[in-house]
């Protein structure tokens, strides 16, 4: 079995009174999609988050590529080749798409994108972002702002932009949020493939994605992972049934 590329060990969070997260521990697989999932205010988020570097767990240790990233901040994880995704579409709005994944290529050159002509005409920007672009099923779009792209096209821009970036791992924070069926499944099978690129830690509420991607499912409730398995032993697990899977396949609330 290969070494993980990421782990979280007995990793706890507070706000306050509040535990957000309670000696988590997972890891992520090379070549993998690890499905992170529970009800609405679990820790999900809380997770990725400390993943990132964007806020400091209180207690336990995060190791990404072989080295402990506890210290390091959003920036520093993100040249390790940490790629996160958000809840939000963060791209940004004003430019074209192409030139929103023209920024992260040129990011990864070590130079400040400043969109003049001659930087705007640079093949070597160009290409690069075309081809993952077309990756994303996006080359037709390339010329049209973000701002006017949809909703589903813009979250495929974001992964487009996070492919860009060269990453060892991808953090997706609900891909298919607010998507219609017919682009759930596109992208579905866009993340599908993206795993032989470098594995993913999936957050999402969509059970049907889940269970067509994911090698590996960690169910979070009340901060704390309750199970981790196969989608086969997660769906035959009793107490993941009673505390979440129970609820969604029935009332299919978004959590």
């Amino acid at each position: 079995m290969p070494e993980p590329i990421l782990t979280l060990q007995s990793v706890s969070k507070r706000f306050g009174a509040v535990v957000a997260n309670d000696d988590v521990t997972l890891d992520l697989r090379p070549g993998e999609i690890h499905a992170l999932i529970g009800p609405n205010g679990a820790g999900k988020s809380t997770v990725i988050k400390q993943i990132a570097g964007e806020i400091r767990q209180d207690s336990g240790s995060i190791r990404f590529a072989g080295r402990t990233i506890d210290r390091l901040d959003v920036v520093a994880r993100a040249r390790l080749g940490l790629a996160r995704t958000f809840q939000v579409s963060s791209v940004a709005p004003e430019f074209t798409a192409l030139q929103n994944v023209m920024l992260a290529v040129q990011s990864v050159n070590g130079t400040t994108f400043r969109f003049l002509r001659p930087a705007l005409g640079d093949r070597a920007l160009i290409e690069p972002a075309m081809a993952h672009l077309e990756r994303l099923l996006l080359d037709d779009r390339a010329e049209v702002r973000a701002a006017n792209l949809s909703h589903g096209e813009r979250r495929a821009l974001e992964i487009a932009i996070a492919l860009a970036l060269r990453p060892k791992a991808f953090l997706l924070d609900e891909p298919m949020a607010g998507m219609g069926p017919e682009n759930t499944q596109k992208l579905v099978e866009i993340l599908d493939d993206l795993r032989a690129e470098a594995p993913i830690l999936l957050v999402e509420h969509d059970m049907d994605a889940v269970f067509a991607l994911a090698d590996r499912i960690s169910v979070i409730v009340y901060g704390r992972i309750i199970a981790s398995g196969t989608p086969e032993e997660i769906r035959a697990n009793e107490e993941v049934q009673g505390a979440y899977l129970g609820d969604e396949e029935h009332g299919r609330h978004s959590a």
